[in-house]
């Protein structure tokens, strides 16, 4: 559903690519976490969100028949200056496999209640901004990591949230009350039912990957193979600057900041894109710095 690269949906062509086998979606792990944070203690407690995440890293891949548990340490804990309601505390995450063997970990921190101070209600946005119009995209053709130009910038797509898709995406990983309860919304800080940052994240996944391989059709046309990309190796300084109310319309776009070649990967390099999310009403919703992994050109 957000992040069909071969190696993540397709067994037998997973075999054909940088990976060698079928691996599960990072963004998928990241999901996991949360749900297993959310049952296992988050849910309990007086959690008004996150406003995002300074790591994730990706160290190995999950592999069928895995089987994932939680951990976490937490690091320090202070009460906010600006809202005397909110407490912050300092999360290390890690998602262990049956070996014990960390294969994500990730740092944020996360929002709480604090107790007898009461929280006032939000205000969600009238939905009176309309879509923004179509917007070209240039293709992002799939060059080899040489002709890769820091400052590339493409369109990737679009996606307008409805009140179903955010409870359904959040019961399954994400099942904190003002995600998928419109009342429990309407009372939280939020001031209406929002869409998990999650959901927001992962859709901008499967706009990238729709986008890439629109990249590589038009790579195909113009009779040039195309550069394979591996995986991911993680993310840094995700920021989930507003909620994503029903109706909202997001814009997700990306620009190429780095890259680095590779001593230890022959053949591959290191790309670094910074990534957003705007609404309809222009609003930064979402940014983050990713990774991938950039096939060179031969010889």
């Amino acid at each position: 559903a957000y992040d069909p690269q071969p190696f993540h949906v397709d067994e037998e062509a997973a075999r054909d690519t940088p990976v060698g086998r079928l691996i599960a979606s990072g963004w998928h792990s990241c999901c996991v976490l949360m749900r297993l944070n959310v049952d296992g203690w988050l849910g309990n407690s007086t959690s008004m969100g996150a406003p995002g995440l300074e790591e994730v890293r990706w160290i190995l891949p999950v592999l069928p028949g895995d089987t994932l548990r939680s951990r976490r340490t937490i690091r320090e804990t202070k009460a906010s200056r600006s809202r005397p309601e909110m407490g912050l505390i300092h999360l290390h995450c890690e998602l262990l496999n049956q070996k014990d063997e960390v294969v994500l970990t990730q740092t944020n921190w996360i929002m709480l209640a604090r107790r007898g101070v009461a929280v006032p209600p939000g205000r969600a946005p009238e939905q009176d901004a309309p879509p923004p119009p179509p917007e070209p995209d240039d293709g992002g053709i799939l060059v080899p990591f040489e002709d890769l130009e820091i400052g590339r910038k493409a369109m990737l797509g679009r996606h307008t949230f409805g009140a179903d898709d955010i409870i359904d995406f959040a019961r399954r990983w994400d099942p904190q009350p003002f995600h998928i309860d419109p009342e429990a919304g309407r009372r939280s800080h939020f001031g209406a039912l929002c869409a998990s940052g999650w959901q927001t994240a992962s859709l901008w996944m499967r706009a990238m990957v729709a986008h890439r391989e629109r990249g590589r059709e038009a790579a195909r046309a113009r009779g040039l193979r195309p550069a394979r990309l591996g995986p991911s190796p993680g993310f840094k300084d995700l920021r989930w600057l507003k909620p994503v109310y029903p109706g909202d319309t997001i814009t997700y776009r990306s620009e190429v900041v780095d890259k680095r070649p590779l001593a230890s990967k022959p053949g591959w390099g290191l790309v670094f894109n910074r990534n957003t999310g705007d609404n309809q009403r222009g609003e930064r919703v979402l940014e983050f710095t990713g990774a991938v992994f950039w096939e060179r050109r031969a010889g």
